[in-house]
């Protein structure tokens, strides 16, 4: 199967993720507007209100986040890992992608437990390559760095849902052992797999370029019919400023570019949901293929794991912990 051919037909659970998302938005939203008004009509303290519905809401949207939106991420990740690696998928795979996760679902659980420490453990690239940087000074240096450590951190995003495929591919071994195992292929064929990085950021790129610049166009011309909406907006920014004695912006108080810089962050903001819905499992299909690639041509020993062990802390915890 191309990754194309692997792509579309686990694309339903991206689908599937952004339903659930915007779910728990709304949810989150109707909590603190509840705790907001209902604290406000009994007691006179709608701001105590809001902070409880805030509270609440996020340990909500945590708990749907942690049963759901993980479940149905891991579900995606095993069926496009027995895409690239079988050249096949099953018939239903939507339907076998949550049977596999219902078969493994523990496993799945702890491998989520972990992932803060692969995270941790491939921070450590990070910190070595900010350290760039942090030596040039100045406004450049922290630009720089700032560059480079969204980089990494964007990698590291992905690294980890690689680690995930080697989980779910590795069935006959344990969730910790298998991410270990995951993290030693990066370390080991570090060179091979960073030549994804040239793809994972020109489609970025490329796809912020059209699809974000399509919502910018389209969201100036809508915003561009209401211009006192934002002549009203730019002052009133003004007048709190000017009553609080802050200096600010005056991009912020210019309707002209006020409206620019809104309609610029709305672009932003949908170009981010439409690319990690449609764009970025497409990507991940081709990186997870070199993955899998590089691991089944991998032998990974003890003195690997335990080379790595010596290097970070958190990799040792990784290591001994129990499945």
């Amino acid at each position: 199967m191309t990754n194309f051919q692997v792509y579309r037909k686990t694309l339903s659970f991206s689908f599937l993720m952004f339903a659930v998302d915007v779910c728990s938005i709304i949810i989150f939203v109707g909590i603190c507007t509840a705790g907001f008004f209902i604290a406000d009509k009994a007691s006179d303290m709608a701001l105590v209100g809001l902070l409880i519905g805030f509270i609440l809401g996020l340990i909500v949207s945590a708990v749907i986040k942690y049963l759901v939106s993980n479940r149905i991420k891991a579900a995606q990740i095993g069926m496009i890992t027995i895409g690239v690696t079988d050249d096949q998928l099953p018939e239903h795979t939507f339907k076998q992608g949550f049977v596999e996760v219902h078969g493994r679902f523990k496993k799945i659980t702890l491998f989520f437990v972990v992932t803060n420490y692969i995270k941790s453990i491939f921070r450590r690239l990070g910190r070595a390559m900010t350290r760039f940087g942090e030596a040039v000074g100045g406004n450049v240096g922290g630009s720089i760095t700032s560059i480079i450590d969204s980089a990494i951190q964007t990698l590291i995003g992905y690294l980890c849902d690689c680690c995930l495929g080697w989980v779910m591919y590795n069935k006959q071994k344990g969730v910790a052992k298998a991410a270990c195992e995951g993290t030693v292929i990066f370390f080991k064929r570090g060179k091979t797999l960073l030549t994804n990085v040239g793809r994972i950021f020109l489609m970025g790129i490329g796809s912020l370029a059209i699809i974000g610049g399509a919502f910018f166009g389209i969201l100036y011309l809508i915003f561009s019919k209401f211009p006192g909406m934002f002549n009203t907006l730019a002052s009133e920014i003004a007048e709190a400023a000017a009553r609080g004695d802050v200096d600010i912006s005056s991009a912020l108080t210019n309707p002209t570019t006020l409206l620019l810089i809104i309609a610029g962050v709305g672009a932003l903001v949908l170009w981010t949901v439409i690319h990690s819905v449609l764009i970025r499992p497409f990507i991940l299909t081709g990186v997870l293929r070199n993955y899998m690639e590089a691991g089944k041509n991998e032998l990974i020993s003890d003195a690997d794991l335990a080379d790595l062990e010596n290097r970070s802390p958190k990799f040792a915890k990784l290591r001994n912990m129990d499945d």
